[in-house]
């Protein structure tokens, strides 16, 4: 039985989920583990590629999104613990043993997640903008937890962490989130009730190679607002956690001042020494409540 199965959704990114898988079979002082690959409907030519690749599991669905992709991921598993990384994630050498770490020095506890840090490449333009968003929450928040403690399930990155693989057998993901959005903290809100607890591990490190933009990244806000809302009518509780009181209690913004937002925050992210974090904020917070204003209409 493997130690581990590590896991990954992919949909239209061949070139990026070869560079993965490369970086999987370099790992250094790794336990035994599996690597299972779902294609999640691409329309390139990852099936022909990966169904000729050896040493791995590879499954096709139709596309259903990356909450059924892992589930299918997981049903395949047969290592003690799961690890999520994404196809856009490439794992450093010692990523595996890292992992593996966290996991022996708790005895194996079915009940302890361990969270990764997911960074740019080194060596490549990163803007101010690209920093914010993986250090202060819009996309990971980083800087606001520290190595080694116990983090709110709200850092639940399946860009990088690993569980228990019974637990997500008994409690797989919820499959009605469409996007790549909130259907990952919903099912750690689930195992929250149950006691899981992640510890933070800084140095089981994926690198994300998917540049972001201000115009990319607003366009994300508000498929994450949309799936805010579905998250909302099934824990209605966490309303204001997920800012649905905050559209009760304020005016969106109009085109004009959202204009004016976008041009600020344009700026900070051409020039680093412009840059104004509560500019990116407050832009993409306008984008994010837009699309759960919307989704709570549909």
């Amino acid at each position: 039985m493997p130690y581990f199965s590590v896991v990954v959704p992919t949909y239209n990114r061949l070139d990026m989920l070869l560079r993965v898988l490369d970086a999987l079979e370099a790992q250094q002082d790794a336990p035994e583990f599996e690597v299972i690959v779902i294609n999640d409907g691409s329309k390139d030519d990852t099936e022909r590629v990966m169904s000729q690749r050896k040493g791995i599991a590879f499954r096709t669905q139709p596309n259903g999104g990356p909450g059924r992709a892992r589930n299918h991921g997981v049903s395949l598993a047969k290592g003690k613990f799961v690890i999520f990384i994404g196809d856009d994630t490439v794992p450093e050498p010692r990523f595996l043993a890292e992992h593996a770490r966290i996991h022996r020095e708790s005895n194996d506890d079915p009940l302890l997640a361990c969270l990764g840090y997911t960074g740019w490449p080194q060596g490549g333009r990163v803007t101010a903008f690209m920093d914010y968003i993986n250090d202060y929450g819009l996309q990971f928040g980083y800087k606001l937890i520290r190595d080694g403690e116990i983090i709110p399930y709200n850092f639940f990155y399946t860009s990088n962490i690993s569980i228990d693989r019974q637990l997500l057998t008994d409690h797989p993901f919820d499959t009605t989130f469409p996007s790549a959005a909130w259907e990952d903290i919903e099912l750690a809100y689930r195992l929250d009730h149950l006691g899981l607890k992640i510890r933070y591990n800084a140095k089981a490190v994926t690198r994300h190679h998917h540049p972001m933009t201000i115009d990319s990244f607003a366009k994300r806000q508000y498929t994450v607002g949309k799936s805010g809302a579905i998250f909302y009518s099934k824990h209605p509780e966490l309303g204001h956690f997920l800012g649905v009181h905050e559209l009760e209690t304020r005016k969106l913004a109009d085109e004009k001042q959202l204009a004016r937002m976008r041009r600020r925050a344009r700026m900070g992210e051409r020039f680093r020494f412009l840059a104004n974090n509560h500019a990116f904020e407050t832009l993409m917070r306008e984008h994010y409540l837009r699309g759960l204003r919307d989704g709570l209409a549909e």
